[in-house]
């Protein structure tokens, strides 16, 4: 399979309309990450996103909508807690798991009676699922397990020949994963954090339990929870403690060294030094370039600088941690 590589133009935002409808696959740019498309309806076309990516059967996909009368269709519940989120924060980076309507196939939802939806904000997105007038069952567009592709480049090493088309919309804004939360109990359930913060989550629904850190035997009710996720080739250790003394005292076992980091110091010969920015945005924003970075350099192993879990740093540390298989040094 050859993958056509598209832009954004109305034109090819037809011919990547007509696959999804025909039942293909097309790697479509979110405000989030590159989203792996396919129609929600179609069971066949989502064994195929499975297949495409290596991605464990039961681990769920989230659906993407660009109007709230197509909830009709895909959910039979949408509650007070629910209406609350989608009135803050949709369009955006937002996902809120619902009781599912039988519209949707067990394949998307890995055999659970919810379903995980979003509408996304980012304007390529939305032409196509207005175009489509589909809802579009998307995983991130990457190789399961490897860091979530923010650039069509990222997209292309991982799925071409794999998938149908992606379409390049640019560098996705956020850079993380969307937030998911789960309103179909009592007090809603924070499963990924992302681009939605838990402090804004509290300020529009008040308690919001943390409940992201998957135990054995459990059932993944989001993505992102159950299985190694964001992991480059080389080994990533999170550095706790005074970063600049740890890399000094043990970079010089190493051949080349990737350094991910958020504070200024001077770094043996040896490293490969890359700034996670200025603000905990841009930590988001350029984290999974950053790690796919370091696979096109060739480190040995990478140590990452610790941050704190503040705001969308929750998010930031969430994804790096299980990058690193929750391995850190002190």
């Amino acid at each position: 399979m050859n993958t056509l590589l598209l832009n954004d133009n109305d034109e090819d935002i037809s011919i990547a309309c007509k696959i999804l409808n025909d039942g293909g696959l097309v790697a479509i740019p979110t405000e989030t990450v590159y989203g792996l498309g396919a129609n929600a309806f179609d069971k066949n076309a989502s064994k195929n996103i499975f297949a495409a990516k290596g991605r464990p059967a039961d681990n769920p996909l989230i659906v993407h909508i660009a109007h709230l009368s197509q909830l009709d269709e895909i959910v039979v519940d949408v509650n007070e807690n629910a209406k609350k989120l989608m009135k803050a924060f949709w369009p955006g980076p937002l996902t809120i798991v619902m009781k599912k309507s039988d519209n949707i196939p067990m394949e998307v939802s890995a055999g659970l009676d919810t379903v995980a939806v979003r509408m996304p904000s980012h304007s390529v997105a939305r032409k196509i699922l207005d175009r489509c007038k589909l809802p579009i069952a998307a995983p991130s567009a990457n190789t399961s397990g490897k860091p979530s592709p923010t650039t069509a480049k990222h997209v292309m090493d991982d799925m071409n020949g794999k998938i149908d088309a992606v379409l390049d919309g640019g560098n996705c804004v956020v850079g993380l994963e969307s937030t998911v939360v789960d309103v179909t109990d009592e007090v809603p359930r924070l499963l990924r954090p992302g681009g939605v913060t838990y402090e804004q989550l509290c300020e529009v629904l008040g308690d919001v339990i943390k409940n992201y850190e998957f135990k054995d035997g459990e059932i993944p009710r989001s993505p992102g929870v159950k299985y190694k996720h964001y992991a480059p080739k080389a080994q990533v250790i999170v550095v706790k403690g005074d970063f600049g003394k740890y890399i000094n005292d043990n970079a010089n076992k190493y051949n080349k060294v990737g350094i991910l980091c958020h504070s200024d110091f001077n770094a043996p010969k040896n490293c490969i030094v890359k700034s996670m920015g200025r603000n905990p945005k841009e930590y988001a924003n350029t984290l999974f370039a950053h790690l796919r970075g370091f696979d096109d350099e060739g480190v040995d192993i990478i140590f990452a600088e610790d941050i704190d879990d503040k705001g969308i740093n929750l998010a930031v540390s969430n994804r790096l941690y299980k990058a690193a298989g929750y391995k850190f040094a002190k």
